[in-house]
């Protein structure tokens, strides 16, 4: 950009979009100005710092490389929470929101009740729950160090106090308990997979991405181990690829779960894996 221009937000995001998507560069601008998306908008041709400038450019590079936008901006938004993300944690996607609306109708609201999420990351489907219903206990399990400590910072950030976390593999972090409804979104993706050399996969925890040769090895230890950890009556939700349902229906039903059925996201792929343990 010529010096003799005025330093805009304006004029930065119209240089940026030849190297990035407009709307990732609207959120690097933001982040780098401490700023939301709507102050850019109402302040487009106000003057911006020389620094300020430089933060975003470093930003823009970095991300035209490659790195995800919610790592690049530390946070992401999941259900009703602004989440800190870090390169320890999986990303939340929209479509893990299905888990939670399918959990949350299985829970009601007017009694205490414990529940499990299997390999929460940043925490996002365990504070969803926690945040929805007070009166429930929440088990937060994850195999990283790094990502537990970013769950309980998200946990303390929104001031939920129903949550308590566990280092170690699914159930084998939880000896003895049981649960009126055990929710995780496991690594499903094949080993070797090609979507894994792509996009932001490439930057996110290969142990929270892929299990085993058909993607299904976490969904098949958490389902083996699952009716041991459940109260009669009590639910199981996997979410699960779009090419899974099938194979993880027969698996939950092969566990002596009953109710066993497959939910569809809003692009009508096969998403989530549910059943439960007869009472």
């Amino acid at each position: 950009m010529p010096t003799s221009e005025p330093i805009t937000a304006r004029r930065l995001l119209a240089d940026a979009r030849a190297r990035i998507d407009l709307a990732d560069a609207q959120a690097l601008l933001a982040h780098a100005l401490g700023r939301d998306r709507s102050w850019l908008f109402a302040h487009a041709d106000d003057p911006l710092q020389e620094c300020d400038r430089d933060r975003f450019l470093s930003l823009v590079a970095r991300r035209e490389a490659g790195e995800p936008v919610a790592y690049l901006c530390g946070r992401r938004g999941f259900w009703t929470l602004d989440l800190a993300v870090t390169p320890d944690t999986l990303i939340p996607r929209p479509e893990t929101e299905l888990l939670v609306e399918l959990a949350l109708a299985r829970l009601p609201a007017v009694r205490a009740l414990r529940v499990a999420d299997l390999g929460t990351g940043s925490g996002a489907i365990a504070l969803a729950l926690a945040q929805e219903r007070p009166q429930a206990r929440v088990d937060a399990v994850d195999a990283s160090p790094g990502a537990l400590e970013v769950a309980r910072r998200n946990a303390s950030e929104a001031g939920l106090e129903n949550v308590a976390f566990h280092l170690g593999d699914w159930f084998a972090a939880l000896p003895d308990l049981r649960f009126d409804l055990v929710a995780s979104n496991p690594p499903y993706i094949a080993e070797g997979d090609p979507h894994l050399a792509r996009g932001d996969l490439r930057h996110e925890p290969a142990m929270a991405l892929s299990s085993g040769r058909d993607g299904l090895d976490a969904i098949r230890a958490i389902v083996r181990d699952a009716p041991a950890h459940l109260q009669p009556g009590g639910w199981l939700l996997l979410e699960h690829g779009h090419d899974q349902g099938e194979p993880v229906g027969a698996l939950l039903r092969e566990a002596g779960l009953v109710d066993v059925a497959t939910h569809r996201d809003l692009e009508g792929r096969d998403r989530v894996g549910l059943g439960r343990l007869p009472a």
